[in-house]
């Protein structure tokens, strides 16, 4: 039976230099020169992940190509992503063709809820999304991002109700948070650093810089 790893497993494993895990899924970009060198990519991709029994989602853009793997089977990371990114890396050195992890990000849209059952209906039907349990809501074919519905335990009318949050490479967080605060950002919250900080605009609007390190269920 397929187990699951977490991340800090799959980040120790040989080979996956070009790969960062973000929400639990593991990235990949490759920049391409142009797009008919992306498709040679892509298509070698596909050979090696039938031969592997296992597929991953694949992004072609003319200058890029970003590959996201898990383990469908099991909803999360396992060997099997271990070993197909490292067929992956290689066909894309083969080819001549370079990893770019520093370019990876996830975001997700957070939606702070009194009465998460009462509101996730409506934006399900908005946003035409699958439900995933009783707090989250995914895009069906897995391009925008998702909406988690965090529960509250009592109303907090002095700050936004929905922010962003964005999954970085663990290695670049500070610099975000960083840029983010050059840019005229204030910290409002690091106190679960280096899993997330929490960042303001000028005018209050909330983000989180999110990694997966130090997070409880990935121990």
């Amino acid at each position: 039976m397929t187990q699951r790893i977490t991340s800090p497993q799959f980040h120790a494993a040989d080979g996956i230099d070009d790969w960062q895990v973000l929400y639990g899924r593991a990235f990949a970009h490759f920049a391409t020169r142009d797009f008919d060198e992306g498709v040679a990519l892509v298509d070698a991709i596909a050979v090696v992940a039938a031969a592997a029994d296992h597929h991953p989602d694949i992004d072609l853009r003319y200058r890029g190509v970003t590959v996201r793997l898990v383990t469908h089977s099991i909803g999360a990371l396992s060997d099997r992503d271990i070993a197909l990114a490292r067929e992956i890396s290689a066909v894309a050195q083969r080819l001549g063709i370079a990893a770019q992890p520093a370019v990876l990000r996830q975001i997700d849209i957070t939606i702070d809820a009194i009465a998460r059952a009462d509101i996730m209906p409506f934006w399900q039907a908005v946003l035409g999304y699958d439900a995933r349990g009783d707090e989250d809501l995914v895009d069906p074919q897995g391009i925008g991002p998702s909406f988690w519905f965090q529960q509250m335990d009592e109303p907090r009318p002095q700050r936004n109700r929905i922010h962003i949050d964005v999954a970085v490479p663990h290695e670049l967080a500070e610099e975000r948070v960083a840029a983010a605060l050059a840019a005229g950002g204030r910290l409002v919250n690091d106190t679960h650093a280096p899993s997330w900080w929490v960042l303001a605009d000028a005018e209050g609007n909330e983000a989180c810089i999110a990694t997966w390190v130090g997070r409880w269920w990935e121990e």
